[in-house]
């Protein structure tokens, strides 16, 4: 079968027909063709070699929900910092782009994971952990933060926009109590971050860090002693009595909880079905509550 010819492959012989005869100005017109086509042929190389080279991530490139702008390492350092990692801790980033705070807390000993939309972002990142030396702690994912699971972790980090912090903000308020998350610049709808820093050092823009600490579940009717507390939570917050007195400055921070009552100051740890404390000010001693 005759082989049709590619336009690599194509020369003057292959798309006119040979033979002697030819006159000067046909001959310079199948000169000239043979050039063209030369030329046609490099430029066509070209534009597959550079159509090889590796992605390049590009500030403000187009992704899933957001564009792509990379967070500053001094920012990077302090989410870390305010979050109190430690190596003890896992760490999952949302929306991970090049894998710089999934590389930074691998390099400070935590094991840690990138979840991203982008798959060639993903592969940025592996190339990028692999030439920090930190691929048997940092690893990264083609996924959706919308789908993913991410219960395990003890610190989750995004730069997220508002609107996808408070859509997130359900199942991020189901994870374990004393959870750490930590967001460059945006809030959380109406939920309001336990800290803030800024970072004013090598950083221009989305220079702050917010952390919340997942509350743990205070809201309810509980036994404390021969009177009951009564608490209605919203986030972090608690109002409520204390039998007919209401209590004051009621504040979750993960498991520990704290409120005033008159001149008592109570402080304690939530577990479950009971907390237990001490009482300092109008009374000192302990306490003890079980709830209904």
């Amino acid at each position: 079968m005759d082989r049709v010819p590619t336009r690599a492959s194509m020369t003057a012989s292959s798309v006119l027909p040979a033979g002697a005869g030819w006159s000067g100005r046909a001959r310079a017109g199948l000169a000239m063709f043979a050039s063209v086509l030369l030329v046609a042929t490099a430029l066509s190389s070209v534009a597959q070699e550079q159509g090889q080279k590796p992605f390049e991530p590009q500030v403000g490139q187009a992704g899933k929900d957001v564009v792509w702008v990379p967070t500053p390492q001094s920012l990077v350092d302090k989410m870390l910092e305010i979050a109190k990692a430690t190596p003890k801790d896992y760490l999952i980033d949302l929306g991970s782009g090049d894998g710089r705070t999934v590389i930074t807390a691998a390099k400070k000993g935590m094991r840690a994971h990138g979840i991203e939309y982008n798959p060639q972002m993903v592969e940025v990142a592996q190339k990028a952990a692999k030439e920090a030396g930190v691929t048997d702690k940092a690893t990264f994912e083609k996924a959706d933060i919308f789908e993913s699971d991410f219960s395990k972790a003890q610190i989750i980090t995004m730069f997220l926009l508002p609107w996808i912090n408070e859509k997130l903000s359900p199942k991020l308020l189901e994870l374990p109590a004393g959870t750490r998350l930590v967001s460059n610049t945006f809030q959380m709808g109406d939920w309001q971050a336990d800290e803030t820093a800024t970072v004013t050092e090598d950083c221009t823009n989305y220079c702050k860090a917010l952390l919340w600490i997942v509350p743990a579940k205070a809201g309810g009717t509980w036994q404390l002693g021969e009177a009951e507390l009564k608490l209605e939570q919203k986030y972090q917050m608690l109002t409520g009595t204390l039998g007919p007195t209401q209590i004051t400055d009621g504040r979750l921070l993960g498991t520990q909880v704290s409120f005033t009552v008159g001149d008592a100051k109570y402080t304690g740890t939530v577990d479950g079905k009971s907390m237990t404390g001490t009482v300092s000010g109008g009374r000192n001693g302990n306490w003890s509550a079980t709830q209904k």
